[in-house]
């Protein structure tokens, strides 16, 4: 029983690492190791870019919402990426050209990233935020995000994500943020962010122009070229993008699948990144983040099944299975019933078993081949 034994607590740790024992880490680091932005209210040229496909729903509101932010007009430029997009998203953009709005169209669909590069092809600002369409932005949000700019050593900056559901009400999703967006403030104390907001980011031009990748997850993939540049990715509390919960949950779960496949997809590319030698806080971090957290399915079926073996052998290994069993029907209910899923006690746990399941998923459809590069907005 010694083997099983010895699955059982490492799969338990890691799960523990992965969400618990990494941020306490970085506290204890940022006692010792403390990096604080220099911000100053700085106003370099701006560009700002849009990614959109068929976003004739909502493309209005989002311009509307961009053409009110306060930052002086001849220093901001606005640029929309057109993932070749077939309805009516690019005849609502060329409606907005007499307020500063310009389309960028991509003449075959490509995918997000490949859209976007386009834009920073053309792009004349010094930085450059991207926004999604289904992204609010607050009317000083471009005024906040430029001023992490002002340190020298600062190359990528990620906002803030608030989330609500379709009623506007914090839901598990939106604890989970929290919990990230924590996070985030952890490593941007003692190092650098390993990952921005996709929906609302700012970069040096530099950063973009040099190493701008068409497949490759863009607001992970930024903070990896910063680093490979020798600068490094803070958040921004400041900075806030207030996007909803996806009404349909099939099409959240999707979602998420999504966005860890193209992770992972990054990630397999950027193995320069874990050497610690070139790069001992960064490489940890990267590991710590990013793997640790996509190998958590495994170690929970690891813990499940040799905490199943080692049930027979004590009654503490039988208490532990029954919690086991417990945590995972709890998360069930919620995930079958919606009256269950409003219990702050069945919500948080249906939200991690969901997480878990969605990257299981990806790492199944990575190795079946697949890399996903097509993009469907969210929609929301």
């Amino acid at each position: 029983m010694i083997v099983q034994e010895l699955l059982f607590w490492s799969a338990i740790l890691l799960v523990f690492y992965a969400y618990s024992g990494y941020p306490l880490l970085l506290i204890v680091m940022k006692w010792v190791r403390s990096r604080n932005v220099r911000k100053a209210d700085i106003t370099p040229s701006v560009t700002l870019i849009i990614t959109a496909y068929n976003e004739e729903r909502r493309i209005a509101e989002k311009l509307d919402n961009t053409v009110q932010l306060d930052y002086p007009t001849a220093l901001l430029e606005v640029l929309v990426a057109s993932d070749c997009s077939s309805d009516r998203t690019d005849e609502i953009v060329e409606g907005y050209a007499h307020r500063g709005v310009r389309l960028v169209r991509a003449p075959l669909r490509k995918g997000k990233e490949a859209a976007q590069k386009l834009a920073v092809g053309v792009a004349k600002g010094e930085i450059l935020v991207f926004s999604d369409v289904a992204t609010i932005l607050q009317p000083e949000a471009i005024r906040n995000i430029v001023k992490s700019f002002n340190d020298p050593s600062v190359g990528c900056v990620s906002s803030v994500d608030r989330f609500v559901d379709q009623d506007g009400r914090t839901s598990g999703e939106g604890a989970y943020v929290k919990y990230e967006m924590f996070l985030r403030s952890l490593e941007s104390q003692v190092n650098s962010l390993v990952g921005l907001s996709g929906s609302f980011f700012a970069a040096r031009s530099s950063v973009c122009k040099q190493a701008w990748s068409e497949d490759l997850q863009s607001d992970f993939n930024t903070v990896l070229n910063s680093m490979r540049m020798g600068l490094r990715g803070v958040s921004d509390p400041h900075s806030i993008g207030i996007y909803k919960n996806i009404a349909d949950e099939r099409k959240e779960y999707d979602r998420k699948v999504r966005t860890v496949l193209r992770g992972i997809s990054v990630f397999m590319r950027s193995w320069g990144l874990v050497n610690p030698l070139r790069y001992p806080i960064f490489a940890w971090q990267l590991v710590s983040h990013k793997l640790c957290r996509w190998v958590v399915p495994f170690a929970m079926v690891t813990a499940l099944l040799s905490n199943a073996v080692l049930a027979t052998t004590s009654t503490l290994y039988a208490l532990l299975l029954v919690g086991q069993v417990g945590f995972y029907g709890i998360a069930l209910g919620g995930m079958l019933s919606r009256p269950l899923l409003k219990l702050s006690l069945v919500r948080l746990p249906s939200f991690f078993l969901l997480v878990n399941l969605s990257i299981l998923q990806a790492w199944i459809r990575y190795w079946a081949g697949e890399r996903l590069v097509a993009w469907e907005p969210s929609k929301r």
